[in-house]
């Protein structure tokens, strides 16, 4: 199997979005609204992994000089600044049938390893309960409940600080 990692572009709205619901309940997706506004202001800032030229796996993020993640994030893109000093992930979604293949992994290491390259402080991303171990194999260490209440659930903010 023939497998890429290259960014967003605009193009890749529609797939994105029909990925995202497929990985999230409808409570915590971003809508085709909300990528739309990410993929104009940081398409870069779209890890999208293709296995034989599908979208199966992608990862983003906007980058701030603020620590922690809040909920607006998520919805204004123009909060994103290049030169910030934290890189926020906002989803990481791999489709189901493509799952366990270490795919999700290998885009979080590129993502992480972009950040280092940038002389970031770090990552910062919030999970629910059942993923804080998954997230701590990369380094990432546990801050207690996020002040997020995306989808109306509790989750705990990671941080991993170079």
């Amino acid at each position: 199997k023939y497998m890429n990692i290259r960014r967003g572009k605009i193009q890749d709205l529609k797939k994105i979005t029909v990925i995202e619901a497929e990985c999230f309940p409808a409570s915590e997706a971003a809508t085709e609204e909300s990528f739309k506004g990410r993929l104009t202001v940081y398409p870069d800032y779209f890890w999208i992994l293709e296995e034989d030229g599908k979208i199966v796996s992608f990862v983003n993020g906007m980058v701030t000089d603020s620590p922690n993640l809040s909920d607006e994030m998520y919805e204004n893109p123009h909060l994103h600044n290049p030169e910030g000093e934290w890189q926020m992930v906002f989803g990481v979604n791999t489709l189901p049938d493509y799952r366990k293949r270490g795919y999700a992994e290998k885009l979080l290491n590129e993502m992480i390893k972009d950040a280092k390259d940038k002389k970031r402080k770090g990552v910062v991303l919030t999970c629910k309960d059942a993923l804080v171990h998954y997230y701590s194999k990369f380094g990432f260490k546990n801050e207690g409940v996020s002040e997020s209440t995306h989808g109306g659930v509790v989750w705990y903010e990671r941080r991993l600080v170079f």
